[in-house]
C-alpha cells in the first residue's frame, strides 16, 4: 500500500476499502505466532496471539485486509474463517497506511499498529519459519474449525471481550491436539514417543508440566493487578476472572468458558459454563456443576453476594444473596423443604416470581430464586430452605 500521510487520508482510504463490492466486515481478526509440531511439522499445536480484535477496531481490519490481497492473497469474505500467512511485503503496506498513527502508537493506543511495527522489527532482524506468523479473520461465530481459530475465541473469553457463554465452542476439542506441555511450550506425544530413549539416554527428557489440549490460562493472559491467581494450574485457558478475583490454591478450578463477573474468592470448582457474580465466596472444595456434570446440559449461574459452603455442591442456578450451607448438596431433583411462614418470607425477596404453594420441593423449583438459605435439619436431616438473614460480605484488603 502507499503511503497515507494524513488521518483524512486514512478515512478515506477505509471507506473505500469498507465500500468495495462483496467486502464484508469481520467479526474478530488479529495476528498470532504458531508453534508446529516437532514431528509433524503441518500440525499447529498453539497459536499466541499479542493482541485480539473483537467485534472492534473495523479500520485496522480493512488495512489488514487490503494489505494481504494487494500480497496476491485472496480473500473469500463468504467464509467463516480465513487464515492468511504473514510476510514482510504485508506489514510493510499496513505501516505505509498507518503512517499517520505511527506516534501515537504506544501504551494502549493503536495496539494493531504496535503488533504491526513489533513483528516488522522482529522478523527484519531475526527471520522467521514459513507461515509462523498468521492473519486470522473470522466472519461468523460457527463451530471451531481450526487451532489459530479457537485460540482467537479463548482469547476473546479470557480477556473479556465476549461474554461467557456466548460463543460458538463446538468443535474446539476435534480443533485442538492433545499435547504434552513444557514450561508453557507444547510438544507432540508422538514425538517424545519416537524420541524417549536417546531423549532420556542424553538426560534431556523434558519435564513435562501436563497434557491437555487447552494450555493454563497464565501461559496466555496477563490478568488485572488485583486479581490473584496462586496456582497457575487451577485456571484453564478459555476462563474469564473479573479484576479482583482470587483463585486459591488446593480445590479451586476454573474451567474454559467459565468464571467470574465480578470480585470473587473462589477456593472451590467452576464448572464449564458456570459463572458466578459480584461478592459471592465459593468456599473450599465447593462445586458448580458444569454443563457435562449433572444439569442436563443447562449452565448454571449463581448470583451476587452468595456462599457455597465448603464441600458444598450446587447443581442450581442461584440468584443474589443465597447460601449453601457446608457439606450439603442442592441438585435439579434434590428435595428441600420450605415451612409457610418462610416461605412467605422467600416470596418476599422474589416479588416478581411465581412460587407454587407447597411444603416440599424439587431444587430445580427453586432455580434462580433470591435470598435462600439451604441448611440440613440437625435433628431429622432434612434439607430446608429458608430466608436467609446473613449478609454475604467479602473482605475488601484481600480483593
Amino acid at each position: 500500500m502507499k503511503i497515507i500521510e494524513t488521518e483524512t487520508a486514512f478515512k478515506e482510504c477505509i471507506t473505500e476499502i469498507q465500500n468495495t463490492q462483496g467486502y464484508k466486515i469481520p467479526l474478530a481478526f488479529g495476528i498470532c505466532r504458531v508453534d508446529f509440531g516437532q514431528q509433524n511439522s503441518d500440525k499447529i499445536l498453539q497459536a499466541t496471539y499479542p493482541h485480539i480484535n473483537w467485534n472492534e477496531n473495523f479500520g485496522s481490519a480493512a488495512i489488514f485486509i487490503q494489505s494481504a490481497q494487494e500480497q496476491g492473497f485472496a480473500i473469500d469474505f463468504t467464509a467463516d474463517e480465513v487464515i492468511i500467512p504473514v510476510t514482510v511485503k504485508f506489514l510493510e503496506g499496513c505501516l505505509n497506511a498507518f503512517t499517520p498513527y505511527a506516534d501515537e502508537a504506544y501504551g494502549d493506543a493503536h495496539k494493531n499498529i504496535q503488533v504491526i511495527s513489533a513483528l516488522y522489527n522482529q522478523i527484519k532482524e531475526n527471520g522467521m519459519r514459513e507461515g509462523e506468523f498468521r492473519l486470522v479473520i473470522l466472519f461468523n461465530d460457527v463451530a471451531c474449525k481450526s487451532v489459530e481459530g479457537t485460540y482467537l475465541k479463548l482469547y476473546a473469553l479470557s480477556t473479556s471481550k465476549a461474554p461467557l457463554r456466548s460463543l460458538n465452542l463446538n468443535g474446539a476439542f476435534g480443533a485442538l491436539h492433545n499435547v504434552a506441555w513444557s514450561d508453557g511450550q507444547p510438544i507432540e506425544l508422538e514425538w517424545l514417543r519416537e524420541n524417549e530413549i536417546e531423549l532420556k539416554f542424553a538426560n534431556e527428557y523434558p519435564k513435562i508440566d501436563f497434557v491437555d489440549k487447552f494450555p493454563r490460562y497464565l501461559q496466555h493472559i496477563i490478568p488485572a493487578n488485583n486479581t490473584r491467581v496462586l496456582d497457575d494450574s487451577k485456571v484453564r485457558f478459555g476462563a474469564q476472572l473479573h479484576a479482583g478475583t482470587t483463585i486459591m490454591p488446593g480445590a479451586s478450578y476454573v474451567n474454559f468458558n467459565a468464571g467470574t463477573t465480578g470480585v470473587s474468592m473462589v477456593e472451590g470448582r467452576i464448572s464449564s459454563s458456570a459463572i458466578v457474580g459480584d461478592g459471592t465466596d465459593v468456599g473450599g472444595g465447593a462445586s458448580i456443576l458444569g454443563v457435562l456434570s449433572g444439569t442436563d446440559g443447562n449452565p448454571i449461574s449463581i448470583g451476587k453476594n452468595s456462599l457455597l459452603g465448603a464441600n458444598s455442591v450446587c447443581g442450581i442456578p442461584l440468584g443474589d444473596g443465597c447460601i449453601i450451607d457446608a457439606g450439603i448438596a442442592i441438585l435439579a431433583g434434590t428435595k428441600v423443604q420450605i415451612t409457610p411462614d418462610q416461605l412467605a418470607h422467600i416470596r418476599t425477596a422474589n416479588p416478581s416470581t411465581t412460587i407454587k404453594e407447597a411444603n416440599i420441593f424439587k431444587g430445580s423449583e427453586l432455580s434462580g430464586l433470591n435470598g435462600l438459605h439451604f441448611r440440613q435439619d440437625s435433628q431429622n436431616g432434612a434439607l430446608i430452605a429458608r430466608r436467609s438473614t446473613r449478609e454475604v460480605k467479602l473482605n475488601a484488603d484481600l480483593h
